[in-house]
């Protein structure tokens, strides 16, 4: 990612009209309080972000991947058959590239738990670690120790750039992969509706980008080619017809996005979070929500931060218009630029460690990737609206967006 959006005005206010018109603010249904603290805790919120444990995501992941290389290739097999274990349909985007090293081979990951869903919340995170001519070594498999707090021999392994953010989605989709089959089950038994459940036809799809990072000085060409290549086919890609998409038009791959929520640097402690884009500041003060309902709640853990979760956390409140047309450049771009809703959560200052070496184990808190898992658990779970078995103890549904909607027009 690059530190300052340098979209102009027009592109960035012609894309955020395109997702005003086909997102429109929607109504979550708040979990009870149970079921709230339930979902957060349903699985070890630790266990898979502890580079320490040599059996969690993270440790799988925190080794130098630079597109092209072996371990590259190792940590995207390890993300492919972490999914399909999960019986996740997965795709492997893979492509060609010209880089300022010559040509390049990159490699999406595409996870989506129903491929014939009419519409898709898609989470992404880039799984690629930056590039240095300093240490052409990197370019090799490395043999990584059990764990480790520093970069390996002097290398640069992006434990929040974006290393962290891949194995939070991975956890999120081993935890909630059983209350989405739940939700199947309810749907097709008759049992839930769009009069139930608004994203009743919306799955969950988890992207796993290749080429995020810059090999040289970060431009429009060298850099998210990940990214670029898959939006770019996506809005040319038309979907085959499907029972459950009968009554949508004929739809190309990119029109099935409701909104595309990228993580990125995540991980370091105190991370500011900030809303960019006026049509999904809605959708940011909804992640904010299940924030401070958790804190409210007693779920986090307040002895662990400087600033009380009740008053205050990581996301920064929006005070009216904000502006933003554009806010930080990340894999987001081509997206954007072809129309799609964005929600960037990315810290912003970024982290101090950011591009150097220091990017590693040491640079992580415990406290807030719990955190974190947490919160997307109970964000994604109220998107989708799932519920634990034999659950009622939904409460009401967030206030009519009305605030949301009328900004949208500012």
């Amino acid at each position: 990612m690059y530190t300052l959006c340098r979209l102009t005005t027009v592109a960035c206010l012609f894309a955020s009209v395109l997702g005003q018109a086909t997102n429109v603010p929607r109504d979550f249904k708040k979990l009870s309080t149970s079921d709230l603290m339930t979902i957060a805790t349903l699985k070890d919120t630790t266990y898979n972000v502890d580079h320490t444990n040599p059996k969690s995501h993270l440790a799988h992941i925190l080794i130098p991947r630079p597109p092209d290389t072996a371990n590259n290739t190792a940590v995207r097999n390890y993300l492919v058959k972490t999914m399909k274990d999960l019986n996740w349909d997965v795709e492997e985007d893979s492509f060609t590239s010209n880089t300022p090293y010559g040509e390049k081979r990159f490699t999406n990951v595409i996870a989506t738990k129903d491929p014939e869903a009419p519409r898709r919340l898609v989470l992404a995170a880039h799984f690629d670690s930056k590039y240095f001519a300093s240490s052409p070594e990197n370019q090799e498999q490395q043999t990584r120790p059990k764990y480790f707090a520093s970069s390996p021999e002097n290398q640069f392994v992006g434990a929040t750039d974006s290393a962290v953010p891949c194995a939070m989605l991975l956890d999120l989709a081993q935890t909630l992969d059983g209350l989405l089959n739940e939700r199947q089950k309810r749907i097709d038994a008759g049992e839930e509706d769009e009069d139930d459940n608004e994203a009743v036809n919306t799955t969950l799809q988890i992207l796993f980008l290749d080429g995020e990072e810059a090999f040289q000085a970060w431009t429009h060409t060298d850099s998210v080619y990940g990214a670029r290549h898959l939006a770019e086919k996506w809005a040319t890609t038309y979907l085959e017809p499907s029972p459950k998409r009968k009554l949508y038009p004929v739809q190309t791959v990119l029109s099935t996005i409701e909104h595309f929520v990228l993580l990125d640097l995540l991980g370091a402690p105190f991370p500011l979070i900030r809303s960019y884009f006026p049509s999904t500041g809605w959708l940011f003060d909804e992640m904010a929500s299940a924030e401070s309902r958790l804190g409210a709640a007693g779920a986090l853990d307040e002895k662990d931060f400087k600033w009380d979760p009740h008053k205050s956390g990581f996301f920064v409140p929006r005070s009216g218009y904000q502006g933003g047309w554009g806010g930080i450049e990340d894999d987001h771009i081509p997206f954007l630029d072809r129309g799609v809703s964005i929600l960037h959560v990315i810290a912003s200052p970024f982290p101090k460690v950011w591009h150097t070496l220091a990017d590693d184990a040491s640079a992580l808190h415990m406290p807030t990737m719990k955190h974190w898992n947490m919160v997307l658990r109970v964000f994604v779970s109220e998107y989708l609206g799932l519920r634990l078995a034999n659950s009622s103890g939904n409460q009401p549904r967030s206030e009519p967006a009305s605030r949301a909607t009328e900004e949208l027009g500012q």
